[in-house]
């Protein structure tokens, strides 16, 4: 299960989060985003309790999309001990994503 983060809550999903966090940039009006959804439904569903998996609607929280240089969307960014440990830009494989985790 994704969990939809915001700037009201990135901080404890996400930076204080005890596990790996794997966060979907994306937008509602994206195209390579919605077909990228259900390949990151498939990563939540197969690394639970391993990985959290949340999304962030860039529209909905432009200082976070700010705050992490996200340019193009769908950006996938890995957060290991609250910091980036890796990003994927674009519409990419379960494989390129699972390559990160």
């Amino acid at each position: 299960m994704e969990i939809a983060v915001n700037t009201k809550n990135f901080e404890g999903e996400v930076i204080k989060s005890d596990i790996p966090v794997l966060v979907d940039f994306w937008a509602t009006w994206c195209g390579p985003c919605r077909m990228l959804a259900p390949t990151v439904s498939a990563i939540a569903e197969k690394y639970a309790g391993k990985v959290k998996v949340c999304k962030c609607d860039i529209d909905e929280n432009i200082p976070l999309a700010e705050k992490f240089g996200i340019e193009v969307i769908p950006t996938l960014i890995l957060f290991k001990g609250g910091k980036e440990s890796a990003r994927k830009i674009g519409l990419i494989s379960q494989a390129e994503i699972e390559s990160i985790l």
